[in-house]
Formats: C-alpha cells, sequence, structure tokens
C-alpha cells in the first residue's frame, strides 16, 4: 500500500514524497482512513511506531479542505495536548512539514520558554496548537486562548500526562471545548484511570493497536548485567569504552542521577549531556541536536524527558536504573531499533531491581541473556540467574 492510497490530497501527497515517506506505517494505514472519515479513534501504539503522521495528516487535510470554502476569521479548530516540551515541537515540526503546502497556520504552546513568541503567533491565527497542558491553562487563564471553535482534539501520550499529574488540567481543558468534535486518544499502555477517560471523550471509536510487547523486544538483542549500586557507573565508563557503541541513550531514574551519570563520563572523557525537567527548554534542545548529530555519544535521559526524543538508528539503549513498570522498559529499548532495524538494549539490576527484571520478564515472556564476564559482578547471592549468556560487544 502506498500513501496514494489513502485518498489524500495531492498538496499533501507532495509534502510526505518531499520528506521521503514512501509507504504508511500500520498505525498510519488503520488510522487515517477512520480520521477522514470523521470518527474518534482510540490508538494503542507506542513510541517509534509513526503516529504522529496517523493523526498530522488526516487533521491538515480535513482543516485545509475546510477552510478552502470560507475566508472567516482563523481560529483553533485544533488542539493536540502532548505531556513533554520535546514531543510538542517535534509533533509540530512534522505538522509544518506535513502541510507545507497548505495554508495552515500552526503554534507550538510549551513551558520552560518566554510566552511572548506564543502570544504573537497565537495573535496572528493558529489553526492548529499544540500545546503541553501546563503553559495552554497558563494561557488560558489569561484569555489569550479561545477553545470554543475546537473540532478535533488530540491526547497523545495519555498514559504519561497521567504520571506527570496532568490529567486534571486536560480535564478542564476539555471542558473549554465544544462537546461536539472529533477526539483521537492515543496511548502507549491503559492503566484504568486512562480507560475510564476514554469511556467519558470517545463516541464509538475505531481501535488501532499497534506493535504487541513481543514484536518489540523480538527485534532488540537485550542483556543484563548483575551489579552492585555502587558499580554502575564503573561498568557503564568501562562499557563505552567499547567503540562500537556508536550512540547511547542512558536512562536512569532521578534527574540528579543522570547529571551524576553525565560528570561520571566526563570524567573518562566520553562525551554525554543529560535531558530532563530540570534543564531549560534551550539547553534541552541543544542536548537533543548535538546527540542526534553525533557530537555527543551519549545522551542520559529520565523517562519523562525521554518522551517525544526520536532518533534514527540509535545504536544502543543502556537501562542504568530498571524502571518499576515494565511497559515503561519495553518502550525505552523500542528507541533502538526503529523502522525494523536490529538494536541493543543493556540493563543494569542491582540487588533492588531483582523484583522489577522479574516483573519485565514476565511481561515479555522472555528471559533476558545474564552477562557473567565483567569486571564489577554482583557480590553476595542476591543474583541467581538462569544460565548465563554472554554479550558479544
Amino acid at each position: 500500500m502506498t500513501f496514494n492510497d489513502l485518498n489524500i490530497t495531492p498538496a499533501i501527497l507532495k509534502a510526505l514524497s518531499k520528506e521521503n515517506y514512501t509507504a504508511p506505517t500500520p498505525i498510519q494505514e488503520q488510522s487515517i482512513p477512520a480520521v477522514l472519515a470523521g470518527r474518534d479513534l482510540l490508538g494503542c501504539a507506542q513510541t517509534g511506531t509513526g503516529k504522529t503522521a496517523a493523526f498530522a495528516v488526516p487533521i491538515i487535510q480535513l482543516l485545509s479542505q475546510q477552510q478552502s470554502k470560507s475566508n472567516t476569521q482563523r481560529y483553533i479548530r485544533s488542539l493536540i495536548l502532548t505531556p513533554t516540551r520535546e514531543l510538542a515541537l517535534q509533533i509540530s515540526d512534522n505538522m509544518q512539514a506535513y502541510g507545507q503546502y497548505t495554508d495552515l497556520r500552526y503554534s507550538a504552546i510549551v513551558g520552560g520558554v518566554s510566552q511572548k513568541e506564543q502570544e504573537r503567533s497565537l495573535n496572528q491565527g493558529a489553526d492548529i496548537i499544540i500545546a503541553t497542558p501546563g503553559r495552554l491553562i497558563d494561557l488560558m487563564n489569561q484569555k489569550r486562548v479561545d477553545l470554543q471553535h475546537v473540532q478535533i482534539l488530540v491526547l497523545d501520550e495519555a498514559d504519561r500526562m497521567l504520571d506527570m499529574g496532568f490529567i486534571n488540567d486536560v480535564k478542564k481543558i476539555i471542558a473549554k471545548m465544544p462537546k461536539k468534535r472529533q477526539t483521537l486518544f492515543f496511548s502507549a499502555t491503559m492503566p484504568p484511570e486512562i480507560s475510564i477517560l476514554v469511556k467519558s471523550l470517545l463516541v464509538n471509536p475505531v481501535k488501532v493497536e499497534i506493535t504487541p510487547v513481543s514484536s518489540t523486544v523480538d527485534r532488540i538483542k537485550q542483556s543484563v548485567y548483575y551489579v552492585d549500586k555502587g558499580n554502575k557507573q564503573s561498568l557503564l565508563n568501562h562499557l563505552l569504552q567499547d567503540r562500537s557503541i556508536v550512540s547511547a541513550l542512558v536512562f536512569t531514574r532521578t534527574k540528579h542521577g543522570a547529571d551524576r551519570v553525565v560528570r561520571g563520563l566526563a570524567k573518562v572523557n566520553i562525551s554525554a549531556q543529560a535531558i530532563h525537567g530540570n534543564k531549560s527548554q534551550n539547553a534541552r534542545q541543544i542536548a537533543l541536536s548535538n546527540f542526534k548529530s553525533g557530537v555527543t555519544r551519549v545522551l542520559v535521559a529520565t523517562d519523562i524527558a525521554a518522551r517525544g526524543i526520536d532518533i534514527e538508528e540509535l545504536s544502543h539503549v543502556i537501562n542504568f536504573n530498571l524502571p518499576n513498570i515494565s511497559e515503561t522498559y519495553v518502550h525505552r529499548i523500542g528507541r533502538t531499533g526503529r523502522a525494523g532495524l536490529s538494536g541493543i538494549a543493556i540493563s543494569f539490576c542491582e540487588k533492588e531491581e531483582i523484583p522489577y527484571l522479574k516483573d519485565i520478564e514476565k511481561l515479555t515472556k522472555k528471559k533476558i541473556p545474564v552477562v557473567k564476564d565483567h569486571p564489577y559482578p554482583m557480590l553476595g547471592t542476591a543474583a541467581q540467574p538462569a544460565k548465563a549468556e554472554g554479550l558479544s560487544r
């Protein structure tokens, strides 16, 4: 199947071609026709499945067709809510690329930067805004945003918005919109609170479920190192002496932990930068840009900051700390092995994290191979893995 088969208008097809999009991904193939038909949509999809184009392309088409019939004042007709600044800016860039041959206007509304430029963009008129909840609420309270004309609402990464405590803000924002609208809802996981929200917002939705856990873990070479907490930095420094690790996204549990890891890598002359919520938007964008261009070899991130990071051909994901939510592990390692490529995921497991490892293996239905041959083995008897397998590095 090609994008030509999805009844997409020539202007958008031209833009997709310019961006080197050839065939739609499974979520695009299933979602675009449903959205164009005006249906509500529930998408269960992980990052990296192509879901941005799955909602952006049909929204651009619907609004640009409608605009051609009217020259009235420009109102906000679509709102896309995302949990992080990085994701909002990435979606904004993508939408501008897909809609470059239409006359729609877009505005990214995010915190961490001065709102002056955002006010100016809103004053000039925006058809589509891509926003994080906190800054949008601020602008709504200042009477600078009017959502009464919103026709299409997108909630992206809804489970992460729940994790970050944004759900009440999301409900306040939705209360300011017309009840009659099209709603597109995307979430990688479906905890009970998200399921309740889905039932309250969506009307007879089309359900699209993409990339089950098994297919993500099957294409990625995984390994785990049992190591005492105090030796994790030394083990990371040791592994990164291997130059075949071209680029590594390292996950830590906390912001301070991310900064600590960067300092530890700097001591052995390994180029690394951290990306987390305490960094300014400008610092985060510079770190991400340096990593994508290869200036920085290692990007150290917390889970929340990593949402929206889209890096092609990432060779390694390293879990400095194992996550306590098993699905998060799958999302993390899914950042390597994109677009059908293989990838490598390495995890460090300290004594307190062994229950997390067992939960991950239960979810993925796979035993993660254990690397025993390394300089910093866990002391004591805490680690009692099944038959160990070495990791060829």
